[in-house]
């Protein structure tokens, strides 16, 4: 039987006969943006040798070496690099981006010394991987739609440039990646090898933010956006999980797991993990309240949220999609001084103690403190019931 994904995937181009079958074989300069996770980090234990339950042709990676059990390994539907990484990406202006997105159109924000990216999930829906060099450092940038997870990658691991593909394999319903180097399968919500010469080993996390191109553009009118790669032929733009987040219960048969029912499987959260607290803050909760002032393992955070951002999973046109907002997550201390957040209004923050304005990129851009930018916390922009099943022991934020 064809999985869930394959279908909606023919389903788009059943609606735009121009495209290939996706499943044919064929942050503001302040920010500190260095490796979160470091690579460093002790390995997970192997499991003992046995022979996968699957088709090994074609691949070259240790099958010898894993860290979790075969059944938890699903075929997605598309082969090997059937769903085609972009290695050579190129980057447009703002203004020719225009031509094409909306300003409710959500991109990856990625910056490093300077170097400012925008990567519009109306193109990674259909590629998932971008292989890229951002300040001069090689990074990978991924997106899992089933899952809803946006994840920017250090590709270099013991010195060596990693470079990444699709396996066409999920396990909770999230992308499993494979280098080109080893073949070493890895699980993009995690960044941890899973099978071959690195399983057990931790690629590093690199601060990004979801927003609106508008967001970008505002903040970054210099900044570059990913152009639509010229070797594929895809409807870019359009959503070939049509309803995906609006889904009850569970989310497709490609989610084997169990759900945990403390919110809607396809909520979108903020998921925080910090010096082993980890915590997931619901997006209708944030979106209520604009601003959530918490602490989290001693450390004072804020979880910001602004309209404007339309989802990339839920209407069959993403710019016409429904808005679902954006989040971002910063320390509260500033200097010296432990900062209290309300939303202001226009898609703004105001601190009680100085009444400084601030916006979702955690920059004050008036009041005392103007200019003043607070540092980013590590946060992840994914589905409930895809948290959970990573982070099964994590805390929900409730209101008090």
């Amino acid at each position: 039987m064809l999985s869930i994904r394959y279908l909606w995937l023919a389903a788009a181009l059943l609606l735009f006969a121009a495209c290939v079958a996706v499943t044919a074989g064929g942050q503001p300069a302040a920010v500190d943006t260095q490796p979160v996770a470091a690579a460093a980090t002790a390995p997970d234990a192997l499991l003992p040798p046995s022979d996968p339950p699957f088709s090994t042709l074609n691949w070259d990676t240790d099958f010898s070496r894993r860290t979790v059990p075969w059944d938890e390994i699903l075929s997605g539907g598309p082969p090997k690099d059937g769903i085609p990484a972009i290695d050579e990406p190129a980057f447009e202006s703002i203004d020719a981006a225009r031509e094409w997105l909306s300003d409710r159109d959500p991109v990856i924000l990625f910056q490093l010394d300077g170097d400012v990216r925008a990567y519009p999930l109306s193109i990674l829906i259909f590629h998932e991987i971008v292989n890229d060099k951002v300040g001069g450092k090689p990074v990978a940038v991924t997106f899992c739609p089933l899952c809803n997870a946006s994840i920017v990658f250090d590709s270099t691991l013991d010195g060596q440039v990693l470079d990444f593909g699709t396996t066409g394999n999920l396990r909770n319903s999230d992308l499993i990646m494979y280098d080109r180097q080893t073949e070493t399968w890895w699980q993009q919500f995690t960044g941890r090898g899973i099978v071959g010469e690195h399983a057990g080993r931790q690629l590093a996390f690199l601060p990004s933010q979801v927003i609106s191109l508008a967001d970008f553009a505002a903040e970054f009118p210099d900044g570059v956006v990913l152009e639509r790669p010229s070797f594929a032929s895809r409807p870019y733009g359009y959503n070939p999980y049509t309803g995906y987040d609006s889904s009850t219960g569970r989310p497709s048969r490609l989610f084997t797991g169990e759900l945990d029912e403390r919110l809607p499987s396809t909520e979108r959260v903020a998921g925080v993990a910090l010096e082993g607290s980890v915590k997931a803050y619901p997006f209708s909760i944030a979106a209520a309240s604009g601003a959530i002032n918490d602490e989290m393992a001693g450390i004072p955070i804020v979880v910001f949220h602004k309209a404007g951002t339309a989802s990339a999973l839920d209407g069959q046109q993403i710019s016409t999609s429904r808005d679902v907002g954006s989040v971002a997550v910063f320390d509260r201390r500033l200097d010296d001084q432990t900062l209290t957040f309300v939303a202001s209004g226009a898609g703004t923050f105001r601190d009680e103690e100085t009444d400084s304005t601030w916006n979702i990129l955690g920059e004050a851009i008036d009041g005392p403190l103007a200019g003043t930018q607070l540092q980013q916390i590590l946060a992840f922009d994914h589905f409930w019931f895809a948290w959970a099943a990573f982070h099964p022991n994590t805390e929900v934020y409730a209101e008090s």
